[in-house]
């Protein structure tokens, strides 16, 4: 496969970006790569993207240079060329850029990934027997002790794995 820039040397870097559902595929060779500063991730705005990091504008938006966490000194710049923050305080600092980020790559800012097989059905149960724990405390306090054993001895058949 040639290279997309100089369409003369065998390309040996490829990069994918998805904007707004449409693929966009670069190939370049390794010195057209060297050129557009495919290696230098603080030079190359497709990178950026791939990376999850925002674009140029991000960085170079009216204040964002003079953002600086007060505790380690980072700047938004900083975070953009190593792809971390500096401090524990700097997502304080930070969070609005940083929510930004998170949305492009998580689809939200908050993480919901896999639950491990089996946890799911463990919590559930947890759930339950905490709602029927609940539910014998109530039956106690207003003198309802057949339901509360009832409770009971539905919660001994969850923790035993016998059918309802």
């Amino acid at each position: 496969m040639k290279c997309d820039a100089c369409a003369e040397k065998e390309a040996t870097v490829f990069l994918t970006q998805i904007v707004e559902g449409n693929m966009h595929k670069v190939n370049l060779c390794e010195a057209c790569a060297k050129e557009k500063g495919v290696n230098d991730p603080t030079g190359f705005a497709l990178a950026d993207v791939l990376l999850g990091l925002g674009s140029e504008k991000d960085i170079e938006a009216p204040g964002a240079a003079k953002t600086r966490c007060q505790v380690c000194g980072f700047t938004l710049a900083d975070l953009k060329k190593t792809g971390r923050l500096g401090c524990s305080a700097c997502y304080n600092v930070f969070e609005s850029q940083l929510e930004g980020m998170l949305k492009n790559m998580h689809k939200g800012p908050i993480h919901t990934g896999k639950i491990p097989s089996g946890l799911a059905e463990a919590r559930q149960r947890d759930d339950e027997i905490r709602s029927l724990r609940e539910g014998i405390e109530s039956c106690v306090a207003n003198e309802q002790y057949e339901k509360a054993a009832e409770l009971r001895d539905r919660i001994r058949r969850i923790e035993s794995g016998s059918p309802d």
